[in-house]
């Protein structure tokens, strides 16, 4: 039975074009304002015509189609420099693809101890770094524990993400895309092998500054039960590096999916693009920049006809706009700009306005079909960046696509629904785009047993009333 569809008009509104807004059960507890690094008041969703969908209990999985981006670019640098490049990363990789042998042996903790020790040296290195750089006052202190106590509250999710995350033989952990120490990629495996299989090169979160390649795990594990590999890939943080350092890792990490991940059972002709929250930022960036480079006859590793999908989950795609809210809630102007490279990049760094820049029209043209993910209740980052992203791109013939899910915060629908098991509708979404026309894939999913819950009810209520974010 398919959904009630509840139309309502805004001023203004243009009926060509909407986002889908899915409604939710009700939650207990709002988000805490004063324990909040980038909580805000709800944004006006601007003039659009808004169709509200409201779940059955049987309600069925409905694809949404893409246009089918089946090219295949195969360039291949020529020179010497780029060839022993290669040859360095791939031997750094060997262990990661001798995993893949006859028996898929499982990987020793003891193989790994010293490189996930010295991460998270780093790691920690780093948030103390910054501290300095910010200083500490009673609004960080508080801040500080809200986060605490929400990660108090999940630990049981954690700990159970983090154990598969160790010893699971479906984790290729580590695996080197680039010269840099942050140059590395999770891989996660389809329990099956049969055949390749869709390839998501995942740009975790982390408002630029506390971003990790495990952050991603929770979603590689149960987009990999539903036979989708996931690349989730590292990248250098501010105050180590600066948004154009990050947008380059991640322009070598896509690169490095798209011409070897056959190696490890992927298709090379079905790989997406994801990012969430400040990832989805810096994905839409690196694919914005890609084209440009492509457009202008420049020479490069990957191209973006690569590339069948872009999906972004709570990211912010017009900093113009962003700015004063961040600084608002915690993230300072003074930092956020220093993030970004001067106030004068900020528009360089803003996919919504290299967009309209008419200078870059070929360059848009080149871009994939961008779907955007938004719960309605996001005060981290507002969900009409999403909606003015997608309404921006169609406007300039891009297929583009804005979902919104009703009452969902900025973790709901990437931590708390994925922990909650069951039926996750943003995840559902995700699977049945990247499955359209394969039906044999859709028929699995039809029948896929639901998630098992990681974290009872009333912690998750909880988690969501002290999150941060």
């Amino acid at each position: 039975m398919k959904p009630h569809m509840l139309p309502v008009s805004i001023p203004n509104g243009s009926p060509s074009y909407s986002p889908m807004i899915k409604a939710a059960p009700d939650t207990a507890s709002s988000l805490a304002a004063s324990a909040a690094m980038l909580i805000g008041s709800e944004l006006d969703l601007g003039a659009a015509v808004t169709r509200i969908l409201i779940p059955e209990e049987e309600k069925k999985n409905e694809g949404r189609p893409l246009i089918p981006r089946t090219s295949s670019y195969t360039e291949t640098a020529t020179s010497n420099s780029y060839q022993q490049q290669k040859r360095r990363r791939r031997a750094a990789s060997d262990n990661s693809l001798l995993t893949l042998e006859d028996g898929g042996g499982r990987r020793s903790l003891r193989q790994d101890a010293g490189r996930d020790a010295s991460d998270t040296y780093m790691l920690t290195r780093l948030g103390f770094k910054l501290l300095r750089y910010i200083g500490v006052g009673f609004k960080w202190i508080t801040r500080f524990l809200a986060l605490g106590c929400y990660s108090f509250l999940l630990f049981p999710g954690f700990l159970q993400v983090g154990y598969y995350y160790f010893t699971s033989d479906r984790v290729r952990r580590g695996i080197v895309y680039g010269d840099l120490r942050r140059n590395r990629l999770d891989l996660y495996l389809p329990k099956n092998s049969d055949g390749p299989k869709p390839v998501i090169a995942f740009v975790t979160g982390g408002a630029w500054i506390i971003g990790y390649k495990a952050w991603g795990s929770l979603l590689g594990q149960q987009l990999s039960d539903r036979d989708i590999m996931v690349a989730c890939i590292d990248y250098r943080n501010f105050p180590q590096a600066t948004i154009g350092d990050m947008v380059k890792d991640a322009s070598q990490g896509i690169s490095y999916i798209c011409n070897n991940i056959a190696e490890y059972g992927g298709d090379p002709n079905r790989v997406y693009v994801m990012g969430q929250s400040a990832g989805a930022h810096i994905a839409a960036c690196t694919l914005l920049e890609q084209a440009i480079k492509e457009a202008s006859g420049e020479k490069t590793s990957w191209s973006v006809s690569q590339i069948k999908a872009y999906f972004g989950l709570s990211g912010g795609y017009n900093l113009l706009n962003l700015v004063d809210h961040f600084h608002n809630r915690g993230l300072y102007r003074s930092i956020f700009l220093s993030i970004m490279e001067g106030e004068e990049s900020l528009r360089k760094y803003s996919p919504e306005v290299v967009a309209q820049d008419p200078n870059n029209r070929n360059a848009v043209s080149l871009l994939p079909p961008i779907i955007l993910f938004h719960g309605t209740a996001d005060y981290s980052i507002p969900s009409v960046s999403s909606t003015s992203f997608a309404e921006t791109l169609r406007g300039l013939g891009v297929q583009a696509e804005s979902i919104l899910y009703e009452g969902k915060t900025h973790t709901d629908v990437f931590l708390q629904d994925p922990m909650r098991g069951g039926r996750d509708d943003m995840f559902e979404d995700l699977v049945a785009m990247i499955h359209a026309g394969d039906s044999e894939a859709l028929a699995r999913d039809s029948t896929a047993p639901p998630k098992r819950r990681l974290v009872p009810e009333f912690m998750l209520r909880l988690a969501r009333s002290v999150s941060p974010f």
